[in-house]
């Protein structure tokens, strides 16, 4: 009767196993491993920046990566649902989905500019290699292309026409948003419009689609790099540029910016405490082996973002050479690294740029896709599960329409500036406090030593002390000490020497206080709505333990979990068990079993689980359980 009743209710699934690595690997190795990475790797220290990254890929990335798959997979479950695990944490799961939302509205329009410079490609000269007499600053400009001998003038106080290409024609960047941010731009709207309908059409049959898409998303890119790899290293001035890159300055590891740097690369790049990563685990198998996944997906990442480095590099010496500048002097962040250094030198080659143009921003636009997939995905996920009477195709569609209009502000004259607040308020720091909350939810308050016994019961290993050790300890303690150093550290804005207005520093910081407000929010909804405690502080207690609904989804797997618990009790009773394994203690000095521990029912009756108590089990009682 169980197993009738688990194909019934059984959650969709990838297709294949290589399907969830390819798309976590299409998720986490994005755009932020080819134009953030290398410039940020430069900007701390060059090689020396490796030695905290990887320090922090191996102690916070790699176990907060893990965690969150098996939370995912463990319940099969969103970002948001999954939290029936805590229900007073509930607001962790919409606070990391508004983070979400904020990032891929930006993201989506990095997408639209690679797209506006791939069509560009394919004119018979590259429209950012020569200078425009149109353009404002044609005064100032000189040609990017490769018959241009740099070395023969002098090119001071003057801009390459790439530079001004991508602020004049593609944003029609302004200096100040102190007047407004002026209209849309219609070409990059269409643009956008054009990548919305991308995504739109990827996730409008949920993991069947994306997940055969992820073959191309996740392999075109390696291609694209191994090529420009193998050319840019044959170019000259090639080696000095990747001795600046690699080069270390030691001093750096003292500096507390060089670590902040590396941890906000590290979230950044992996996609760890955003939401995707429950979202796509929860779309597997219950039995499928996340730990090995977990190991390959974070090795890939730093990988890729190495060889990106060493690739992007490899031609901003070669740009450097051809300028007769530093290569301090060509390298820019963000944005202008992405649309300004890189189209210079593709710019350079000698022979057929149209080809490596295209090449290049095609792979753009592959990382950016896959990206935006997941982090799309994840938002509509966490609607399909608390509305599953809605269909899948009018979610996707709402979803990308409203994502289209709200990515039309930063395709106005000001958009950039927009980007940089939206950037740092909406996708910054908020995401260490969430990651903070959800380690301590998980290990402290569900206890560590029960959601490691339940990965021994899913996967059938036992975790090392390692994993305990990150969990419990090291990453929350290092995620506090980095958001209070980010808040204790903050600045204003700016671009230049222009400081952005209190105005739109301060709707930046409205973003990110109704994001950080979802906690207290849906904590107080949560205590709110259990039913039958006599007072505050049962209605408290009752809001911490896991409700009837968390668990596996499948009744077999269920019932199996149900009696892997009672025949391995796994709670310690030691104060230095206890200090190893942080839990709450399963039996209570309290009496809240009056109290209805399922203070968010599912909307669809007919999707919930079947109702387990979560007092403990005597035998008769699973025997029972098992008969009925």
């Amino acid at each position: 009767m169980a197993m009738e009743d688990a194909k019934t209710t059984e959650r969709e699934t990838w297709g294949s196993p290589l399907e969830f690595l390819l798309s976590c690997i299409a998720m986490s190795v994005g755009l932020g491993n080819v134009w953030r990475f290398p410039y940020t790797a430069y900007k701390n220290g060059g090689g020396a920046f490796l030695i905290p990254y990887i320090i922090v890929l191996l102690f916070i990335g790699k176990p907060l990566y893990f965690l969150e798959m098996a939370m995912g997979q463990f319940s099969s479950y969103g970002s948001v649902k999954v939290w029936e695990i805590v229900p007073i944490l509930k607001g962790v799961g919409y606070g990391q989905a508004l983070a979400t939302w904020f990032v891929v509205t930006y993201y989506c329009v990095l997408i639209a500019i690679t797209l506006f410079y791939f069509f560009s490609s394919f004119q018979t000269i590259l429209p950012w290699t020569v200078c425009d007499l149109s353009w404002l600053s044609a005064d100032n400009c000189y040609n990017s292309s490769a018959d241009t001998n740099l070395t023969t003038f002098n090119i001071s106080g003057l801009k390459s026409s790439s530079d001004i290409f991508f602020r004049e024609e593609v944003m029609k960047k302004i200096d100040s948003i102190d007047d407004g941010i002026g209209l849309p731009d219609w070409k990059l709207s269409l643009c956008l419009l054009l990548a919305w309908i991308i995504i739109c059409a990827i996730l409008m049959k949920g993991v069947a689609s994306s997940g055969k898409v992820a073959y191309f998303t996740a392999l075109f890119p390696y291609v694209v790099l191994i090529t420009l790899l193998v050319r840019g290293v044959t170019l000259e001035g090639a080696s000095d540029g990747i001795l600046y890159f690699i080069r270390p300055d030691w001093p750096k590891l003292l500096d507390a910016s060089t670590w902040y740097a590396a941890v906000t690369q590290c979230f950044f790049s992996l996609s760890v405490g955003f939401g995707p990563i429950v979202m796509f685990s929860s779309y597997n198998p219950f039995r499928h082996n996340i730990y090995r996944d977990a190991v390959i997906i974070s090795l890939m990442d730093t990988f890729t973002s190495f060889l990106a480095g060493i690739t992007i590099f490899s031609i901003l010496g070669n740009l450097a050479h051809e300028s007769g500048k530093n290569v301090t002097d060509v390298v820019s962040a963000g944005t202008g690294l992405a649309f300004v250094s890189y189209p210079d030198a593709i710019a350079k080659f000698q022979y057929v740029p149209q080809f490596f143009a295209v090449m290049f921003f095609l792979m753009l636009l592959t990382l950016g896709i896959g990206s935006a997939v997941s982090l799309t995905g994840c938002v509509v996920t966490i609607i399909c599960d608390d509305f599953p009477h809605w269909k899948r195709w009018l979610v996707v569609t709402g979803i990308c329409l409203i994502g289209f209009i709200s990515g039309l502000v930063y395709v106005t004259p000001g958009g950039l500036i927009v980007l940089d607040i939206v950037d740092y308020f909406g996708g910054g720091f908020i995401i260490f406090l969430m990651a903070t909350i959800e380690t301590i939810g998980i290990c402290w308050i569900y206890g560590l030593n029960r959601f490691v016994r339940d990965i021994e019961f899913m996967l059938g290993i036992k975790l090392s002390a390692y994993w305990k050790i990150t969990w419990a300890y090291i990453i929350p303690a290092v995620l506090v000490f980095i958001f209070c150093y980010a808040m204790g550290t903050y600045t204003p804005l700016k671009d230049g020497d222009y400081v952005y207005p209190a105005a739109a520093t301060g709707a930046g910081w409205f973003l990110a206080a109704i994001a950080v407000l979802q906690v207290p929010l849906w904590a107080a909804i949560v205590i709110y709505r259990q039913e039958n405690c006599s007072n505050l502080f049962e209605r408290i207690m009752s809001s911490i333990k896991q409700t009837d609904h968390w668990g596996p989804k499948n009744p077999a797997h269920r019932l199996e979990w149900k009696k892997f618990q009672m025949e391995k009790p796994h709670h310690h009773t030691s104060y230095s068990a206890r200090l190893w394994v942080p839990k709450i203690p399963s039996r209570m000095t309290y009496d809240v079993s009056t109290c209805n521990n399922n203070p968010l029912p599912d909307k669809d009756a007919s999707h919930q689980r079947p109702k387990v108590t979560s007092a403990p089990h005597s035998r008769s009682t699973f025997e029972n359980e098992i008969a009925d």
